[in-house]
């Protein structure tokens, strides 16, 4: 699976704060997500990330 940071992706789960959307701050073995409706931020294994996100959107280019 390809996500990168920046990215936002929608998760399977809802956050306690009723949001589904994540940012994507850091990827590797662990991601580090910052929740789209709060701003809390987490750290999730590869693994859990792939198996419970629904949808990748790519950040859009800066056309300036």
């Amino acid at each position: 699976m390809d996500i990168n940071p920046n990215d936002m992706i929608r998760m399977k789960k809802k956050h306690p704060c009723g949001s589904l959307e994540w940012q994507v701050l850091r990827s590797g073995a662990d991601f580090r997500l910052k929740c789209a409706g709060c701003g809390r931020q987490i750290m999730l294994s590869r693994k859990e990330v792939e198996k419970n996100v629904k949808k990748i959107t790519k950040p859009l280019a800066n056309s300036e």
